[in-house]
Order: structure tokens, then C-alpha cells, then sequence
């Protein structure tokens, strides 16, 4: 939406002067470089602190040492820059004006080839505010440059600029500007209700996931008992805001790889459409959250859910660069699910589970590899960034994740014929028939991931699939037969 006052003839208008973080672009360069600092090396988070202690331009110039932004893959506010550009081929003075570090700005600004000058910060001076106003009004004077800016702080430039441009401003900015009476222009494309990124963010279809803490619960037949079960209820809870939390992190320190990706670049943050600022605040509200309801339960789970999450920022710092050890960690997550289950619920969780979950899962890894790899090789592209696999390495992950698959039917048939089922069913002869019909459920899998018909996670695929709930269903009757 684009609302205006005044659609005079550039070459008579004032210096344009617009801000960068919030406004030309979506997201705030200061915390994504800072997050790219960390993926980098996780040990800079001791520097961090000390390189504030000198100031904030101090900080920003020792991330920008470190670390490169590009420019070309950054969420634009592209109605806005359509609009810039139209101003800048009329003949209208642009300057950048930003807090952000002068490095970034000068990337941004060479991209974009519109601005005649970049205002940024440097080592000494942080660019915001009124230290930001004092060097226009140097230069233009009082009420001689129009401002673009979306946040409260851009009202000390506002008071002296001629035009007051909005571009998504952020809450009560607008109103502000209304009644300060400013001549206004407003940029807003935003549309939809504002949660609606945030629960996109949080990935609420990936909560299907923690369905394996309940597994424990089912496989030793009480799930009837009305206590265990709101016990295993909890752990759902705790484990989807753990998990939440994570993923929240892990599109942070992903970001760059994201945008390069065809479907990923629609994830909230890499789109622009989330806060990063928001989003940072969010990961800790929802962690402490999940400690919370983790303290009502037996104290194995908090355990057991420090543990999964202590992983997950490993993975997600490190381990996802690690060719094998990646899928080896992602099993190994869907198996602490199902330890934290029987946690809960203080059940002893079985070899025999413990055992078909990580074959069952290092298949659907590999599986996940397979598909983002036969995709890269459809766009023309040899090499996943960030991930260490090229598509010379598809055979081979077709090879290992169809072994793995069978080797979960091979340890499900051992368990059958094991004595646990003989103690825990009547008609155990029942239980066989699960062999060939999971047998069937690996194998489409793979056929669907061979066929590039395989297009989004596989646990989700799984949980989600017509014909997998169906094997799901028949499975469940059989155990119920077997009892």
C-alpha cells in the first residue's frame, strides 16, 4: 500500500535521506551480522561483551572486521526501492543514512546504484539518532531534506526534515506522526494478521515430530492410565517450545544459505517478514518456557531435554556442516524424543525401540540429504551450501538410506520373535504382518525421493501422507489384534 501527499516533480524535491535497517531493508544488519559472527565461531560470543564495553560503534566495527553481508540475497523493501529508483532516475538526491556499519552500507548502496552518498557508522561514531541528524542538518539545513524511516528514534530527524516518509513503520509510529501533523508519505505492504509470521517461524507443523514421546506410553500398553498420559502431555508441550526455540536459532545462524535456497527463502526471517530483533527475543522466552513445564515432570526429562537441546545447538553451530555426522545427529534427536517419552512417563525404554529408531531415522536423514541434493542438481548447481554433500554423493546416500531402512525391518522382525513380545502379547504371530507393510512404507519412500516427488521433510511426509497414516492405522490395529 503506498499512500501520498505530494507526487511533485523530483528534480524540485528535497534530498531524499533514507535509513536502512527497518526501512529500505527488512531485517536489521547489526543482529544479522552478529549471528554470522557466532556461526562463524562460537567463542566470539566472550568477545562480544567487551567489544560493547567501548561503545556500540566500537562493537559494530568489530563484527563488520569479521564478517561479510550479501548485499545481493538482503530482504528488500522492494515497493519502496521500485519507488528510489523511480526518484533516482528523475534526478533526486538520495543519501543513505544509517546506524549500521559503513562496510555494510557501502555493499548495500553499491547493489542498489541509487544513492549519491552513504552516511554510516565507523569505529568512533555509533550514526544514530541525533548523531545521525547533526550531519544533515549541516548539510541541508532545517527543514531542507526529506526523511524515510519506519522506528520512534527516526522522530529526532523527523523534527527537522521537510517530509516524513514511512516506510512499514512499527507499532505506533504512524499514529505519532499523525499527530505531530508531519507531511507524510507511507510505504506498507505488510498483509495478514501480524502472528501469522511468528507461528510460521516457530514451525507449529513440526510439533508432529514430539507424537514419538507418546510411543513409550503406547508400546507398553498404558496408555489408558489418565496420569501418565497428562504427564506425557506435558513433555509434547515442553518439547515443541524446546524444539521451537531451536528452529528459531537455527533460520538465524542459517540465514544466508536460506535465501539462497528456492523454497527456504520464504522462511520468515530469510523473507524479511519477522523481526529479528523479535525473533532473538523469543528464543529464550520460549526455552525458559519449556524448563518451566519440564520442572512438573520426573526429573530424567529436564535431563533428557537439556540434553536434545544441547545437541541441537550443537548441530546447529557446527554438526549440520559435517558430512555423515549431520544425519547421524538428526536419528539421534528423533531417538532422544522417545527417551524423554519414556522419561515422563518413568517407563524404561527398550533396546529393541531404541534400536529400530535410529535406523528407522538415519533413513529419513539420509532420505532429507537425497531429495535437498536432487534438487540442487535440477537447478544446476553441484555443491549444498553449508551442508558438505555435492550430487556426486546421491548414490550413496540412496545406497546408505535404503540399508538403514531394512535394517529397521530387520531389527523390528528380531523383536518379534524376541521374549518381551511374548510378555507383552497374546498373539505375537499377529505382529509379523507389520514386517512387509513397513517393508512397503521404506521402499515408496525412497521411490517417491528417487522420483524427485519428494519435496518436503520426510518425518513431516510421513505424519502427513495419506497412505503412510493408513500403514499407521493398519499397524496400530495389528498391535491391538496382538494384545
Amino acid at each position: 500500500m503506498i499512500e501520498t501527499e505530494d507526487m511533485n516533480d523530483p528534480l524540485s524535491l528535497k534530498p531524499l535521506c533514507v535509513d536502512l535497517d527497518g526501512t529500505l531493508l527488512r531485517t536489521d544488519l547489526l543482529v544479522e551480522s552478529l549471528f554470522l559472527l557466532l556461526k562463524k565461531n562460537i567463542l566470539y560470543v566472550f568477545l562480544i561483551p567487551l567489544w560493547l564495553f567501548k561503545g556500540k560503534a566500537n562493537l559494530k566495527q568489530k563484527i563488520a572486521d569479521r564478517v561479510d553481508i550479501d548485499a545481493t540475497q538482503l530482504p528488500y523493501h522492494h515497493n519502496f526501492l521500485d519507488y528510489l529508483k523511480q526518484q533516482h532516475s528523475a534526478g533526486r538526491k538520495l543519501i543513505l543514512a544509517t546506524a549500521s556499519n559503513i562496510k555494510f552500507a557501502n555493499a548495500v548502496a553499491e547493489h542498489t546504484a541509487i544513492f549519491d552518498s552513504v552516511l554510516a557508522s565507523d569505529a568512533e561514531t555509533n550514526l544514530s539518532g541525533s548523531r545521525k541528524l547533526a550531519p544533515l542538518m549541516v548539510e541541508y539545513g532545517e527543514g531542507g531534506f526529506d526523511y524515510a524511516g519506519n522506528a520512534m528514534i527516526d522522530f529526532k530527524i523527523w523534527q527537522h526534515a521537510g517530509e516524513v516518509i514511512l516506510v512499514n513503520p512499527e507499532r505506533g509510529v504512524k499514529a505519532a506522526a499523525d499527530k505531530a501533523g508531519y507531511s507524510q508519505q507511507l510505504f506498507d505492504d505488510r498483509n495478514g494478521h501480524p502472528l501469522l509470521p511468528y507461528l510460521k517461524a516457530v514451525r507449529l507443523h513440526q510439533w508432529l515430530k514430539n507424537l514419538l514421546l507418546f510411543v513409550p506410553l503406547v508400546m507398553a500398553h498404558q496408555f489408558a492410565d489418565q496420569w501418565l498420559l497428562s504427564q506425557a502431555i506435558l513433555a509434547f508441550i515442553a518439547f515443541g517450545l524446546c524444539a521451537s526455540s531451536v528452529y528459531l536459532l537455527n533460520d538465524l545462524l542459517d540465514l544466508p544459505d536460506d535465501r539462497g535456497h528456492p523454497t527456504k527463502c520464504n522462511r520468515p526471517f530469510a523473507a524479511g517478514s519477522l523481526s529479528i530483533v523479535n525473533g532473538t527475543l523469543l528464543i529464550p522466552v520460549l526455552l525458559l518456557s519449556a524448563i518451566a513445564i519440564a520442572l512438573l515432570l520426573p526429573l530424567n526429562f529436564l535431563w533428557t531435554l537439556l540434553i536434545y537441546y544441547g545437541l541441537t545447538l550443537a548441530y546447529s553451530f557446527k554438526l549440520k556442516r559435517i558430512v555423515l555426522v549431520d544425519v547421524l545427529i538428526l536419528a539421534s534427536l528423533y531417538t532422544i524424543r522417545i527417551i524423554a517419552g519414556a522419561a515422563a512417563v518413568s517407563l524404561e525404554p527398550t533396546f529393541w525401540l531404541l534400536a529400530f529408531s535410529m535406523f528407522f531415522f538415519l533413513s529419513l536423514a539420509l532420505v532429507k540429504r537425497f531429495t535437498e541434493l536432487l534438487m540442487l542438481e535440477k537447478r544446476g548447481k553441484s555443491e549444498a551450501a553449508g551442508r558438505g554433500y555435492s550430487v556426486v554423493d546421491l548414490e550413496t546416500l540412496s545406497h546408505f538410506g535404503s540399508t538403514s531402512a531394512y535394517m529397521a525391518v530387520l531389527v523390528l522382525a528380531l523383536y518379534i520373535n524376541s521374549e518381551t513380545v511374548k510378555g507383552l502379547y497374546s498373539h505375537p504371530e499377529v505382529i509379523w504382518l507389520l514386517c512387509p507393510i513397513l517393508l512397503y512404507m521404506v521402499t515408496r519412500i525412497w521411490f517417491l525421493a528417487r522420483r524427485g516427488e519428494l519435496h518436503e521433510d520426510p518425518v513431516v511426509f510421513v505424519m502427513s501422507d495419506k497412505i503412510s497414516l493408513l500403514i499407521a492405522v493398519i499397524g496400530g490395529l495389528l498391535l491391538w489384534l496382538a494384545v
